[in-house]
């Protein structure tokens, strides 16, 4: 806990945003700084509460309140150190995480939450910058070989994990730049990306060997991955779930990550990814059809190109502000949040569906497709509610007879969510069986079906958080670890051990 009483006089508060006019000139992070003095105010707040459910809804089973009361009291040193006993990048998470610990906190059943999320992230950076993040390699190498195939959050916890229990780790990664989803994924709005390679500079330097812009199964053989004693497979997941409905192959129709790919590259001054279309919706007309955060994203974005319009479709209802009844605390609640992407300009719609894409200018083939080049104008939607099945329990989906509208759009934005690992990639080439969902089918302790080959993060478990993926890369390690040395000294979730930060 932080101060006894802190949470009765002190009100949440969090940093201010940059202006909406001034963030949309340039890709730059939004938040301003956040005073120390506020910053140990809200780490007053954590209460005395007996069992802290914030472990509970902190996938990585981070100790929150001693980090909370070590800032408190200005500890910051020993609060970094907490922080990264269960946490391997606290810099992501702080910026990137929805904080499924603030929606468990005690204090969340009646008051507004400790700001968990914001601490969080103002101990790393000041660890950073008084640089107490310093590389820690191991004291002695165990001679065995580990291969992490995917540089994202879960490759990379995974790759630092094993690296410290001594093995000598090489990280594949297919993308020209080291980081996944970080990299090319994430806006740099949400994280620039000098965040990241700050963390690769102290990886490196630790002994992870990093090789970018090689493809298993292309650049390197799969043959290539037997020199290794184990590998493990973090390819998260890439393959986008798609709208086939007619219009569908019209100009002017993308996957969200086209864009935010396309855009991230621009930032860090190329190269572009040659067989991507270029995305720009500057004075264009933009439907973004998902209400997830990678449709927010897209939205922030198209607002940077300097889009005419954004429109925002979600099929399900508006959720409510405040937590719903039949998802009482500590669980997760569905309600509406607003990004700071939706500040700056989207029009939001929720009960709606797509039923076809409109052309520009249809010209018929002989053969009596739509010939190529031509352009999408608009869509034709309409409003749906799900009711009682007749035919069982559950909800089904039906359209609002009267409903029926057409919206104007120069471009599209498919951001449905993923399906899994991207068909036609490392698993169909290393023989990887699938579950029921299409992703890769592990048994106890992340181990796939072939012997010596584990797997963890998105590629393992579906779409998921960046603090799943850490999580899993840091459990995967500890399975790996313990595989090759008949044990592991690697802590388990929630009981880390101190860098010595």
């Amino acid at each position: 806990m932080g101060k006894p009483t802190g949470f009765m006089e002190h009100a949440r508060e969090l940093p201010e945003k940059r202006p909406v006019d001034e963030r949309l000139r340039d890709y730059r992070e939004v938040y301003r700084p956040f005073p120390e003095e506020k910053l140990r105010e809200q780490a007053a707040r954590c209460m005395d509460c007996g069992v802290p459910f914030c472990h509970v809804g902190c996938p990585l089973g981070n100790i929150i309140p001693d980090w909370n009361d070590l800032v408190y009291h200005g500890r910051w040193r020993e609060a970094a150190r907490r922080l990264h006993a269960t946490n391997n990048f606290p810099e992501f998470t702080g910026r990137l995480c929805p904080a499924p610990c603030e929606e468990a906190c005690v204090l969340g059943i009646n008051e507004p939450a400790i700001a968990i999320q914001q601490i969080e992230l103002d101990v790393i950076e000041r660890a950073f910058s008084e640089g107490w993040i310093v590389p820690e390699p191991p004291e002695k190498r165990t001679g065995k070989t580990v291969a992490v195939v995917g540089s994202g959050p879960a490759g990379l916890a995974c790759a630092q994990q094993l690296n410290r229990a001594g093995h000598t780790v090489t990280v594949f990664e297919r993308a020209d730049r080291i980081g996944g989803l970080l990299r090319y994924g994430i806006p740099d709005f949400k994280m620039e990306k000098w965040v990241l390679d700050r963390r690769l500079d102290i990886l490196r330097d630790e002994g992870i060997i990093f090789k970018p812009g090689v493809e298993i199964g292309t650049a390197m053989p799969v043959e290539g991955l037997k020199a290794f004693d184990a590998v493990v497979v973090c390819i998260g997941a890439t393959k986008p779930r798609d709208l086939p409905i007619p219009g569908r192959d019209l100009d002017g129709i993308h996957f969200a990550m086209e864009m935010l790919e396309q855009q991230n590259q621009r930032v860090a001054g190329g190269p572009m990814t040659s067989w991507l279309k270029p995305v720009d919706a500057k004075d264009k007309h933009v439907i973004v059809i998902g209400g997830g955060d990678t449709g927010s994203d897209c939205v922030g974005t198209a607002n940077r190109h300097g889009a005419k319009s954004v429109t925002q479709f979600e099929l399900l209802p508006k959720p409510p502000l405040d937590r719903p009844v039949h998802q009482p605390w500590p669980y997760w609640p569905m309600r509406l949040r607003t990004s700071s992407s939706h500040e700056e300009g989207v029009q939001r719609e929720w009960s709606i569906m797509t039923k076809e894409f409109v052309a520009a200018d249809v010209r018929v083939a002989n053969d009596g497709r739509v010939a190529a080049n031509v352009g999408v104008a608009a869509l034709r939607t309409v409003n749906v509610e799900f009711v009682p099945r007749a035919d069982g329990p559950g909800l089904e989906m039906r359209e609002v007879p009267g409903t029926e509208r057409e919206w104007p759009a120069d471009l599209v934005l498919l951001a449905l969510g993923y399906l899994g690992p991207g068909p036609g990639n490392v698993i169909a080439r290393l023989g990887l069986d699938l579950d029921e969902l299409g992703n890769i089918a592990t048994g106890d302790g992340y181990a796939t079906s072939v012997p010596g080959i584990f797997a963890a993060g998105d590629a393992r478990r579906g779409q998921s958080l960046v603090v799943w993926a850490i999580s899993e890369g840091r459990e995967a390690a500890r399975a790996v670890d313990a595989s090759l040395m008949g044990r592991t000294s690697l802590p388990t979730k929630g009981n880390g051990d101190l860098p010595s930060v």
